[in-house]
């Protein structure tokens, strides 16, 4: 878990998806609310889902742009309806299932993609890993028989 001091930086959705919705939202309440919800899912995938869970993301990039994407997008399917300041009269029930699926679609097409992209990598490279000792080291070492940083 984060520090105390670095929740409010953590809290602040940096997805597009996300924040091309919030500025959609012709009432700065429903954008503000968009906003909030996904700093919250996006904190919580970083400083709780990635402890638990044990995945390897030093760029935080599921936590940040995958929660935040699918946070924005489905709650764009939940403000879409005039009800809520969105701009078409249509059921949020409706909207938000078209908006599940989308999610769905996309998580799984990138995972596909990225799975058949790191099989054919790992073909031409002779793996995606290093050896343990070269990884022990240091890849700038171990590699390359440079110094990254001379301290």
């Amino acid at each position: 878990m984060p520090k105390r001091s670095a929740i409010p930086a953590r809290c602040i959705p940096i997805d597009r998806e996300q924040a091309s919705s919030t500025a959609a939202q012709p009432r700065f309440v429903m954008g503000f609310v968009m906003g909030f919800v996904a700093g919250v899912a996006c904190f919580n995938a970083i400083g709780v889902c990635k402890h638990h869970l044990g995945y390897d993301d030093s760029f935080d990039t599921f936590g940040l742009h995958g929660m935040g994407g699918s946070v924005g997008s489905l709650l764009t399917g939940v403000f879409a309806s005039t009800s809520l300041g969105g701009f078409e009269d249509i059921a949020i029930t409706n909207q938000l299932w078209i908006q599940f699926k989308s999610v769905v679609f996309t998580i799984l097409y990138y995972s596909i993609a990225t799975f058949a992209i790191l099989k054919v990598v790992g073909l031409l490279t002779g793996g995606l890993r290093v050896e343990p000792e070269v990884e022990q080291i240091g890849l700038d070492s171990g590699e390359h028989n440079e110094r990254a940083y001379n301290l």
